[in-house]
């Protein structure tokens, strides 16, 4: 089985939505690690993360994360 994810370049930001075999689905984002007709891997804040193609719901490349926003001072007591 091949998907639209083996054209992703390894690094991009993604998302994929995954089918749980307990019913319903699970997002996971972060750099994409490999790619390749059995799955993906990506990197997500949780670590590495592999899915398997016939657990691929969909999926897409999404732009970088914003900046952190500045860290406001406390009020002054």
């Amino acid at each position: 089985m091949s998907g639209a994810w083996e054209a992703w370049p390894v690094g991009v930001r993604v998302v994929v939505r995954r089918r749980l075999t307990e019913g319903g689905y699970s997002d996971v984002l972060g750099e994409l690690l490999a790619t390749g007709p059995d799955g993906v891997t990506v990197r997500a804040r949780t670590g590495e993360v592999t899915i398997p193609a016939e657990v691929i719901a969909v999926g897409k490349i999404v732009p970088p994360p914003p900046p952190p926003r500045p860290r406001r001072a406390a009020p002054p007591h």
